[in-house]
This record gives C-alpha cells, structure tokens and sequence, in this order.
C-alpha cells in the first residue's frame, strides 16, 4: 500500500460503516479573470496525494464493491492547452490507488447512490458553499426517505475529530517531507542575513527570502513578513513595503511549501550587522525564554502550559529586569500588564498547514506533548511606539521561531544550524558582506 493507501486505510477503519466525502478546495479569483494560483485542500491532500482542482473523494467501507471513490475531471486537450494537464479518469484509478474513479460529470447521479451507504455521513462543512448546499439538501432528503430505505445518509459528523488527529502525529514520510521544507526554508533565512544589505526595503529582503525559495522548487507557505523597526511589533505585518532603517532590526517570518508540507522560522537580526545594547537586551531575553521552553519538549510535557509558560516566566522577569515592567511576577500576571508586550502564546502545530490542525485540549486539560508531533516554539516580545515605556526601547519586536518534531527521546529541531545566537548572527552578516558573494549565481 502507499501512504495515501494506508492513511485512507486508516481513517475507514476508524469511522466503521460511516461514508465520507472530501471535495477539492474552490478556486479563489484574484482579480476579474485571474486566479491565485490553485492549493490543495490539506485533508484531500493527506488521503490522496492529488493536487487537481475539481475532483471528490468519497470512502465508502461497507459498499461491496467500491470502497474508496474519485471523481476528477476528464482529459480535454483544448482546455488542457490553457490550464496544464490532467490525469484523467482512465488514469486516476490506478495513480491514486482507489477502487474505481468517474467522471465529475457523473457525480450528481452517483454521489446520492454512495451517501446511502449509511446513515452517518463524515463531511466538513465549511467553505466550499456550493458543494455544502449539495450535501445539506440530499441529507434533508434522505431524512424524508429514511423511512423506505435500508439505509440513507440522515445525519452529517465532522471528521475532524478522527482525520486532524491522524495528522496531529507525523508518519516517516511527513517527517521527511517537513525534514525538506524546514532546510529549504532556513537556507532563505541564511540567504537574507548574508545578502541584505543597509539602505534596502523590506520587499528586497523579501526577495532575497523567496528567490532560494523558489530556486529550490519551493514556494512561500504564507505571505512572508519582513518587518523593520515597529513594524515587527504588528504580528502579522507582510505589507513589506518600508525602507528599513540603518539601525533597526529586521524581523523575518518565513517558511517554504513543499508538496503541501509547510515550514515556519522567524529570525530577528541587526540591519547594521551589530545588535544595539537594548537590542541585545530584549533579543537575549527572548532567545533564553526559546531555551527554557526547547528544553521541555518531550513526550508527557503539556505544550501550552509547562512550555508556553515556561517561555512566558522568563520574558516577564526579563522586561522587569529592564524596567518596563513594574511589581511581582504574580501582580502581573493578575493585572495582565505583560500582555501588551506578549500578545501570543509560544506555538502551533505545522504540518500541511502553518497552522495545523489538531486539538490542543483533551479531556478538558491541555494536552500533553506526543512522539510524531511538529510544533513550532516561537517566543516574542514587543514593544511599540506608542506604549508608555522608555524610548530606548521602543519600536522593538523580537521573534524566534523554530520547528520542532517531538521524538521518543525528546525533540529534533528541523532546519537546525540557522544562526541564533547573537554573536552568531553578526557573525554570519559581516561573512556575507566581506565574501561579496553574488545571491543569483
């Protein structure tokens, strides 16, 4: 069996007599006739493998024939000339492994023949409003029909709650496939620290990201930040549009996409290629809180409460320390005055997404690190402009982000070897600048 195999395998073993449908993600217009470009639905990715827009899968276990349906679209060779090719029915059955494959032309007639294979359907309903609409309107009618039927699909669950768990714990092949994208992604973040240069703009340094992205056949898993100065105080900043000041710091968030597997590093660095003293002073205090809680990962451990806040002690006795934080370690967290300067807790999980899924709660407790998790340990700390606060230190946002599989022993951080100490970091930019190395050999 293949991967793909096995993990549909998997999940029909685990919904019993149960039928599932997973539709492709709809395309998204950018402007008038143009797309963005296509990205599979995560979910059908991770029991298929297929990337084509317009095509369904449909695990039916207790049909007696065909278990395991795809509907895709047929071969066109006029369209085809326009859009790229496509597998093709003829060809689908065998590349994807299913029992049995139709056209999408077909799938009005067949689908409601499949759903009645039971009384529960697995479907997500979610932003695919067309095809909801479809499945909402033959669940209504197979309640009315239940009655002369041996079976009908009359009541819809989430498989959520089976499939997002699967993917919460990473196979071999994900681990290899994250191993890929991870190292493709700290080389675009080596690449900015060595080849930017004082006087650029935050799209430059972008560019500079992206091209290693892209020439090693990646793409960006998000819209990269490149935030200098206060820029780096807005969490989610990808306007990238400033010029970066001689003095700032450069605060990147970057992570490449690999068929589907996505990476996610931050680094925050010097501009100038020397860290300021209280650039250097909040940047330390959040690389030991990244220690502190890089340490914890192990099996057993509960992310969001011994590591998250393991991360979080260090950060609020270092901004008292510096003065920018007033009273005990207890008046502040009963006051909440740390939250302006650590508005996110230290992590995600990642996978097929950034922010991947799976549930960080489990039995009304939060849920205890596991081997074959990939998380992300990202402390922050921020201080805007316009918080009441010494002027020294305003406009600094420092991050650092790294992915880290959770192993039987322990944890591996994927992409390991991007500088992060301080001293490291100035190292590496004064190399880049004194080599004069050209980026586009």
């Amino acid at each position: 069996m293949t991967e793909f195999e096995r993990r549909r395998a998997a999940f029909s073993k685990a919904i019993g007599d149960a039928v599932a449908v997973f539709p492709a993600a709809p395309g998204a217009v950018r402007s008038n006739d143009s797309a963005y470009p296509y990205r599979a639905d995560s979910d059908l990715y991770y029991l298929t493998g297929f990337t084509e827009p317009d095509c369904v899968l449909v695990l039916a276990p207790s049909h007696p024939e065909t278990k395991s349906i795809m509907f895709v679209q047929q071969r066109d060779r006029e369209l085809e000339v326009w859009t790229g090719h496509r597998l093709g029915v003829e060809q689908a059955q065998k590349t994807l492994g299913v029992d049995i494959a139709y056209p999408m032309t077909e799938l009005d007639e067949r689908l409601p023949k499949l759903l009645d294979t039971s009384d529960t359907l697995y479907y997500a309903l979610g932003g695919n409003e067309r095809f909801n609409r479809r499945i909402v309107e033959h669940v209504r009618t197979a309640r009315f029909a239940r009655r002369r039927a041996d079976k009908a699909a009359t009541s819809i669950l989430d498989p959520s709650a089976v499939l997002h768990e699967m993917r919460v714990r990473k196979s071999p092949a994900e681990i290899a496939g994250l191993h890929r994208t991870t190292e493709i992604s700290a080389a675009g973040h080596l690449a900015a620290m060595r080849h930017s240069r004082p006087g650029m703009h935050e799209y430059e340094v972008e560019a500079i990201v992206e091209y290693v992205f892209t020439t090693r056949g990646a793409q960006a898993a998000y819209p990269s930040i490149v935030a200098g100065g206060n820029n780096a105080t807005v969490l989610h900043y990808d306007t990238n549009r400033d010029r970066i000041a001689d003095d700032a710091l450069v605060l990147i968030d970057a992570g490449a996409e690999l068929d589907c597997y996505c990476g996610d590093i931050t680094r925050t660095w010097p501009m100038s290629g020397r860290f300021t003293s209280e650039q250097r002073a909040v940047y330390d205090i959040v690389l030991e809180a990244q220690r502190q809680a890089l340490a914890l990962c192990r099996p057993g451990v509960r992310y969001n409460t011994d590591v998250n806040d393991a991360a979080q002690r260090v950060m609020i006795e270092g901004l008292r320390e510096l003065g920018l934080l007033k009273g005990s370690h207890a008046e502040i967290l009963e006051k909440g005055s740390h939250k302006p300067f650590l508005p996110h807790r230290v992590g995600h999980f990642i996978g097929l997404d950034t922010h991947d899924v799976g549930f960080y709660r489990s039995g009304g407790d939060w849920r205890p690190l596991e081997s074959g998790m990939v998380i992300t340990i990202e402390p922050g700390l921020y201080i805007a402009e316009d918080l009441d606060v010494d002027a020294r230190f305003k406009g600094i946002g420092v991050r650092i982000e790294d992915d880290v599989l959770i192993t039987d022993g322990g944890h591996e951080i994927l992409g390991d070897g991007l500088p992060k100490l301080a001293a490291d970091i100035e190292r590496t930019i004064a190399e880049g600048r004194e080599s004069k190395e050209p980026l586009f050999a």
